[in-house]
């Protein structure tokens, strides 16, 4: 079992810390073994100077004889014993010794060459003699006229200063024990805490744990953007970057200066407070989170709203086309019980007759749509949003103007955008009187222009801005999505193309929105005729069928060139529409 973080930290502190004092120790008495040296040296000096200063010295030397009892003598060994010297020499010119510790050594040379001395220069060493080593000072002997006339000569005891360096060292060593448990003391403290914060870890565990986030932070599908108690941005992971449409340069600075002023840096900085808070970046609809840290620091969360808005298009791309089905199996049973009533009154010229009109009214409102909508998708959404107002009793139509071709690039977004406002007009008209909803959808040049005109009761000028923002709505929540997206996914999937989107008053009464797409379509290939989609079923629309009236079994059916078409039993037509509505 590896180490804890603990142990492994007030080990390595201990140790550094004992390292340390060593060190100290050291390079302390290193600097103080010379430093002593200098000292004796230096005293050993001033004891010559203050010797050879007096003059009867001098008088002496020239006016007697070396002896044991002579005046140098004695002089000399008063001032050594007074000093603490371990010997002071008295020499002539020659180096003949006057005094001496040792009587014996009276009137013989020095044991070292004193013509520094005699020439008349002052001498520091450490230098070994008869009475071993010492640290020595030497200097001239003058007399009255300043004349050289000797030299004098003391000597320090060496194992003098060098017992002065050991009696030193266990006063040292006391510090450095000392200071070595004050670090221990601490390395205690640190550890303690670092065994908190890291909570009893091994260095392993945390590597492992560092390696697991970075692998989760970048590989999750939601942006994470870590800030540190400043307000800097300290981690982003790669969806993060993709969200916001920044690099590592960001990192290390503020969110003012890495995305600039607007609500995203308001939202992630925590100046605009909530959950589930709706932003908008460059092109992308965005929903944030941010969670305050215990550093003072924050993380926030990044959710793309656009794809999450997709998905929950095409939820209700399903839950439309359920209601579709069930509106045709609705009136399916209802014809077919009048057909039954028909057929036992033996009424059978009338049950032709209501079945031709049947078919004539599947035909009628499928082809007004897909005549003039040659996109398969736009088509059949139409379609299947005719069936759904149908059934809530409002009259779906499309206008005449209508013309788009089979050229569109991006038909998926248009699709959104054509669900979008449809199913708010049906929501705004429902209930109404006389509720009805239009479409124009027709093509100039490149350019695709949608309007959709409802006869609710409008939209107040004060809130034809505020109605395309995020989050903005005034329906109730339905349970699987959030409510406030569809108008903003609009002008968004407007504005990412280039185009806009905008509400004005329809003409009448109600609400007109126009939805502008520039290079929207692609240019058209000369050499392909342009086709119409399949025919696409729905139930019954009078409102919306021809004023001359369905058309008879017996008639053949136009193409959407022009040209006749193959005739078509009312059995067969049901049928095909039944299958192709499934």
């Amino acid at each position: 079992m590896p180490r804890r973080v603990f142990s492994q930290v007030l080990l390595m502190q201990v140790a550094i810390a004992a390292g340390v004092a060593v060190l100290a120790t050291g390079l302390f008495l290193a600097p103080l073994s010379e430093q002593l040296d200098d000292q004796a040296m230096r005293r050993a000096l001033a004891i010559a100077q203050t010797t050879a200063a007096q003059p009867q010295i001098a008088e002496d030397l020239v006016s007697s004889r070396p002896s044991v009892n002579g005046p140098v003598q004695i002089e000399a060994e008063r001032i050594r014993k007074a000093s603490g010297a371990e010997y002071v020499v008295v020499m002539d010119r020659v180096g003949v010794r006057w005094s001496h510790p040792d009587p014996a050594e009276i009137g013989g040379l020095v044991s070292t060459d004193p013509r520094r001395a005699l020439a008349g220069n002052e001498v520091m060493e450490i230098d070994s003699g008869t009475l071993g080593r010492s640290a020595r000072g030497k200097v001239p002997l003058r007399d009255t006229d300043g004349r050289i006339v000797g030299a004098v000569s003391v000597g320090i005891e060496y194992d003098s200063v060098r017992a002065r360096l050991i009696h030193a060292i266990p006063g040292l060593l006391a510090y450095a024990g000392g200071a070595m448990a004050v670090g221990a003391l601490a390395a205690y403290l640190i550890s303690r805490r670092v065994h908190r914060q890291t909570r009893d870890l091994a260095f392993s565990d945390i590597a492992g744990l560092l390696a697991e986030r970075e692998a989760m932070l970048h590989g999750i599908r939601e942006g994470v953007v870590a800030l540190d108690r400043a307000g800097r941005v300290r981690l982003l992971n790669d969806e993060a970057r993709r969200l916001l449409g920044i690099g590592d340069e960001a990192v290390g600075r503020s969110l003012d200066d890495a995305l600039g002023p607007g609500r995203t840096t308001d939202v992630l900085a925590g100046r605009v407070t909530g959950t589930d808070l709706l932003t908008v970046r460059g092109q992308r609809v965005l929903v944030a989170n941010r969670m305050p840290t215990d550093d003072g620091g924050a993380v926030a969360t990044l959710r793309d709203r656009t794809e999450l808005e997709q998905l929950g298009r095409e939820l209700d791309s399903t839950r439309g086309l359920t209601d579709a089905l069930r509106a045709q199996d609705h009136e399916h049973a209802n014809r077919m019980h009048t057909l039954l009533g028909l057929l036992e009154l033996e009424m059978y010229d009338e049950a032709v007759e209501f079945v031709g009109e049947v078919v004539g009214d599947h035909r009628a409102t499928a082809e007004q749509v897909t005549e003039k909508i040659h996109d398969p998708l736009l088509a059949a959404v139409l379609v299947g949003k005719a069936t759904v107002a149908a059934e809530r009793g409002v009259a779906l139509s499309v206008a005449d103007t209508t013309m788009l071709p089979d050229r569109l690039i991006d038909p998926r977004g248009l699709v959104t955008v054509v669900g979008n406002l449809v199913d708010n007009a049906l929501d705004a008209v429902a209930g109404t009187p006389h509720a009805r909803v239009e479409v124009d959808l027709r093509a100039e040049g490149r350019t695709a222009i949608l309007r959709v005109r409802d006869t609710g009761p409008g939209v107040p000028p004060d809130r034809r801005e505020l109605i395309f923002a995020d989050g903005w709505s005034t329906k109730t929540r339905p349970a699987h999505r959030e409510r406030g997206i569809g108008l903003s996914l609009v002008r968004r999937l407007a504005e990412r193309q280039g185009g806009s989107a905008r509400v004005a008053e329809a003409e009448g009464g109600g609400a007109e929105f126009t939805v502008v797409l520039p290079d929207a379509l692609a240019e058209p290939d000369p050499t392909t005729r342009p086709s119409a989609p399949a025919l696409v079923p729905t139930a019954p629309d009078t409102s919306t069928a021809p004023d001359d009236g369905p058309a008879r079994q017996d008639e053949p059916t136009a193409g959407h060139d022009g040209r006749p078409g193959p005739e078509r039993e009312p059995g067969a037509a049901i049928t095909a529409a039944d299958k192709e509505s499934r």
